[in-house]
């Protein structure tokens, strides 16, 4: 099977990884990839928003599977392209992916099928927007409606800061994705990511994780695409994702299939849990990053069989197999994050890690400049390792840290910290 994964980040390495271990695949391509996923496929320079090139580039490379990673092609359509042209493809279409490509568009299904989330506003005026978060009071979440790189989102202790990240948002900071704003009640108890596969009709769970939002320790700080994540999260035990299944995305799924546009690919449910109740944050139609990273080194070869299965309308007749293990993932990103970094440092020691099925470096954000691995993004590596529990993941990742030489990197010391302080 020659498999095309579209994305360049973490996420993506983390899918290639996954599915160079099963031996269904004959050939791996990545889209752009980046210096780590070359060592494990071949990377091509292709426009992964272009639909029309992918299908081109699709067709001239027989593919026979095609995974889309990231949010943004599967929202500017490529997935329909591809399914058009007759190659098997992993994600939504664009109107499904508008669950996460528009905030606003989540809330009235969510009222449609009655799935309980926070009470909110939807803006496109600023002035509007102000009058709300005046009548409401803080704390309050403002959101950009559109995609902003997983940034979009304030959160907003003081009606000041409320107000401030309304006009933000409106003079432009965070171009069309805020040209319509989401401003939400400030949800309280413990946040989880819940994974499932859709394949239009079956709801198959593959997974929980816990990520960490902040870029401080002790959850402080700006919100980020993410620092780190373990997995399975405990706040969501058994009961819990069986509540959020039957009372959040099962009557979701129903309502987009009456709408007519049905949801295949991977559905990553943000829940806020509080008393054993969980609430919708928001949902994003493509893995988390770093998420994804926990959940591939836990699922291994298999993950590839779920796709096919869930791309092929077979999850009826899929399972999961899960070891009794854990994982985490820490990121290494560049000072500065998620503001202002520098691009174009070296990174050393990466060459000298384990890499086997307990311990993985993903790459992010690198290059191979002069023979040299170079710093080229925000989130730069992910330190990921399995352990029997979670402490043993939580040393293995933080001894692959220590490994690293990267003196314009910073991590998290406290991933997990959750978890860990329950245990």
């Amino acid at each position: 099977m020659n498999i095309l994964i579209l994305g360049s980040g973490g996420r993506e390495h983390s899918i290639a990884w996954a599915c160079a271990q099963n031996p269904k695949c004959d050939r791996l391509i990545v889209a752009p990839g980046n210096a780590g996923m070359a060592r494990i496929a071949e990377c091509a320079s292709l426009d992964i928003e272009d639909g029309t090139r992918v299908v081109e580039f699709a067709e001239a490379e027989a593919i026979d599977f095609v995974i889309i990673g990231p949010e943004a092609p599967l929202a500017a359509g490529v997935g329909d392209a591809l399914r058009a042209a007759g190659v098997s493809v992993f994600g939504p279409s664009a109107a499904a992916a508008r669950l996460e490509a528009s905030k606003a568009f989540t809330k009235e299904i969510c009222d449609a099928a009655r799935a309980p989330t926070a009470a909110y506003g939807h803006f496109t005026d600023r002035d509007a927007a102000r009058a709300y978060v005046e009548a409401q009071g803080a704390p309050l979440v403002v959101k950009a409606d559109g995609l902003a790189a997983g940034k979009g989102v304030i959160l907003c202790p003081t009606t000041h800061e409320a107000l401030a990240a309304v006009d933000m948002m409106f003079d432009g900071s965070f171009g069309e994705a805020g040209a319509e704003v989401v401003i939400e009640e400030f949800m309280q108890g413990e946040e989880a990511s819940f994974f499932v596969l859709v394949d239009g009709e079956d709801v198959l769970p593959i997974g929980t994780a816990q990520d960490h939002k902040r870029v401080g320790e002790g959850d402080t700080g700006p919100n980020t695409g993410g620092m780190g994540a373990y997995s399975p999260a405990p706040v969501l035990t058994d009961e819990i994702a069986q509540k959020a299944l039957d009372q959040i995305i099962r009557p979701t799924m129903a309502e987009m299939a009456r709408r007519g546009t049905p949801y295949q690919g991977v559905l990553y449910a943000g829940l806020m849990i509080e008393g054993g109740q969980p609430r919708l944050v928001e949902y994003n139609v493509r893995f988390g990053d770093p998420e994804c990273q926990v959940l591939m080194m836990r699922l291994g070869a298999q993950a590839l069989d779920l796709m096919q299965a869930c791309a092929e309308g077979r999850l009826g007749e899929a399972q999961v197999t899960w070891a009794e293990d854990h994982a985490m993932t820490v990121v290494m990103a560049a000072q500065g994050y998620p503001g202002t970094y520098a691009k174009g440092s070296e990174i050393r020691g990466t060459g000298e890690l384990p890499e086997d099925s307990w311990n993985t470096c993903f790459h992010a954000g690198t290059k191979i400049m002069a023979g040299k691995l170079i710093a080229a993004g925000g989130r730069v590596l992910n330190l990921t390792a399995r352990g029997q529990t979670l402490s043993e993941a939580r040393d293995r990742a933080y001894k692959m840290v220590d490994a690293v030489t990267w003196p314009q990197g910073f991590v998290r010391r406290d991933i997990g910290w959750r978890a860990l302080d329950e245990q």
